[in-house]
């Protein structure tokens, strides 16, 4: 049965399991895991051969405790009503494990981007855009979008022209979405951002011996084999850098094809390769798979499932051989396959906190676009001369003279240096409180997972915005 539940009905699985070990009311429980708006809207798009389709689009506000809602926005044949609000709450849920003050929302269009031309994705995007504003489903304080599967920079920059055009307040109207070209007040860091968190994450993970050794590894990401299923700008990136963390990225799937060489890949050879002819399939140095799914099943250390949702299942679990299985994606574990996991031992590292690398950076990106200042901008030259004083310091002290290349290393710090280091200290302390939950409720007996300490931290951080309200006893 829990194999046939809807998406969002395993979200509220998953949260149900945790709220038992919680002593809230029901009713504030019931407030939590709600969605609270959802609209469902459709419009025509006039073809660039003159044919009339009809699109349906989606936008849903899953909690209000914070504002403004914050989430993605996604075209796929798959988006429906369900899955937006399903992936609004585990972005409800994310943002509060991560204490970013945002509630959670999701949008979607139901198309496949690649049957349109570039000119008619940006009539979908600019009238969608025009549906969010007339319902007030877009704004500064109210909802931000943001990329996700299927959309981009481009798509991010359409919905702020489009926005901006329309609204009364023109100052703080680039802070109505992020995810936007640097041209266009973006952040640096933020196209990599997921990625990124999901290896800061892993890195934390990994860094705990007592927690390694029960799955016969050894702690830190240096020499563990790895995994990636889906290589769009999630999976690129945490390959990307799971590889420059010395970890082995011997496996990689993609829509249609998958590639496995047990000595490993270089990803920017294999990014160059997919951009020559489209595919990775037909790599050279690696046996190719037609069915993407077997890949998921590559003996491994870490398993990163970085496509779509409900991707490891009842049916596949029996058959993973990986110790660790990182959720980059969104949902892509069942509550099925998650008991076959947990009864045989393998370390599962929640979506809810491992891929709260997007959304922290798009706070930051938020932050910066209603402060209209440049992160590292007032501090950088006062921190270059302090660091270069240092330098001098040194010399002096010791008689050592430091190279050019030395020097080059010591500067002040600049945006894309914050942001880094603000994603990486989000990541790390996110872990060590999920760790901590997860270990005060183990030292009761009580069997918590991971993934269930996550959604009790959640719980505990949005039930204390509701009763700062005065809402809730």
């Amino acid at each position: 049965m829990a194999e046939k539940l809807s998406f969002f009905q395993k979200v509220n699985t998953d949260f149900d399991k945790a709220a038992r070990f919680t002593d809230y009311p029901p009713g504030l429980l019931e407030q939590i895991k709600i969605c609270n708006n959802s609209c469902h809207f459709t419009f025509p798009l006039k073809r660039d051969d003159g044919t009339i389709e009809t699109i349906h689009g989606w936008r849903a506000e899953h909690s209000h405790h914070k504002l403004p809602t914050k989430g993605g926005i996604r075209y796929s044949t798959l988006v429906d009503e369900d899955e937006i609000m399903a992936l609004a709450a585990l972005m409800t849920y994310k943002c509060a494990i991560v204490d970013v003050p945002f509630g959670g929302a999701k949008g979607g269009i139901q198309v496949d981007r690649n049957q349109y031309s570039l000119s008619e994705l940006e009539r979908i995007t600019r009238r969608y855009t025009y549906e969010l504003i007339q319902k007030n489903y877009i704004g500064p304080g109210v909802d931000v979008p943001a990329p996700d599967f299927g959309t981009g920079e481009t798509e991010m920059a359409w919905i702020f022209d489009t926005y901006a055009t329309m609204a009364p307040d023109k100052l703080n109207a680039i802070a109505c979405v992020t995810g936007k070209p640097i041209e266009q007040n973006g952040i640096l860091g933020r196209k990599e951002a997921t990625g990124r968190g999901v290896v800061y994450g892993l890195q934390e993970a990994c860094s705990i011996a007592a927690d390694m050794k029960p799955l016969g590894l050894t702690p830190g990401l240096s020499g563990k084999t790895v995994v990636v299923q889906g290589f769009g700008n999630v999976g690129y990136h945490a390959a990307k850098f799971l590889m420059e963390a010395d970890a082995s990225v011997i496996g990689i799937t993609e829509r249609y094809a998958g590639i496995y060489n047990p000595h490993g890949f270089d990803i920017e050879k294999v990014a160059t390769y997919r951009e020559e002819t489209g595919s990775i399939r037909g790599y050279p140095s690696a046996t190719s798979i037609e069915n993407p799914n077997e890949g998921l099943e590559w003996a491994c250390d870490i398993l990163v499932p970085a496509a779509l949702e409900n991707q490891l299942t009842a049916a596949n679990a029996p058959r993973i051989q990986s110790a660790i299985i990182a959720e980059a994606a969104n949902g892509p574990t069942t509550p099925a396959a998650d008991a076959i996991f947990q009864e045989r031992g393998i370390m599962i590292i929640p979506d809810t906190y491992l891929n709260a690398g997007g959304v922290t950076v798009s706070y930051f990106e938020w932050l910066r676009n209603l402060s209209h200042v440049q992160l590292g901008r007032l501090g950088k030259r006062f921190e270059d001369s302090t660091q270069r004083a240092m330098l001098q310091a040194v010399e002096k002290a010791t008689g050592y003279q430091f190279s050019n290349d030395e020097r080059q290393l010591i500067h002040g710090a600049d945006e894309e240096d914050l942001v880094n280091s603000g994603l990486q200290d989000t990541m790390i302390r996110a872990y060590q409180e999920l760790r901590e939950t997860r270990m005060q409720h183990r030292s009761k007996n009580e069997d918590v997972d991971c993934r269930t300490a996550a959604f009790l931290n959640a719980i505990h951080r949005i039930a204390q915005s509701y009763m700062q309200l005065g809402i809730f006893p």
